[in-house]
């Protein structure tokens, strides 16, 4: 993966941690990001939390649309990446969400 590291991300990255309900959330990601960008992303995370779950390809594909080259993609981050996937998972399980 890339070296995005940077003061500008570093910024960007606190902006999302400092962002105290979904509401703000949807505030913030509705003025910085694209629809699609915004529908990409969350099809990414459900894509991961299918994955771990053990669903194939195919049944992810057709539940969510997403190309099976897509979920590739996710499977290869999943579990060869930087750990993001996994750690946002973690925290959606404990969180009970």
């Amino acid at each position: 993966m890339a070296n995005i590291h940077s003061q500008a991300v570093d910024k960007l990255f606190e902006a999302f941690l400092n962002l105290e309900s979904v509401e703000e959330c949807y505030a913030f990601f509705e003025d910085i990001c694209t629809i699609k960008e915004i529908q990409d992303m969350s099809q990414r995370l459900e894509v991961a939390i299918m994955l771990r779950k053990g669903l194939n390809y195919q049944d992810i594909s057709a539940q969510t649309g997403v190309s099976t080259a897509t979920i590739s993609r996710v499977s290869k981050c999943l579990n060869y990446g930087s750990g993001g996937y996994n750690a946002a998972i973690d925290k959606l399980e404990k969180a009970g969400k």
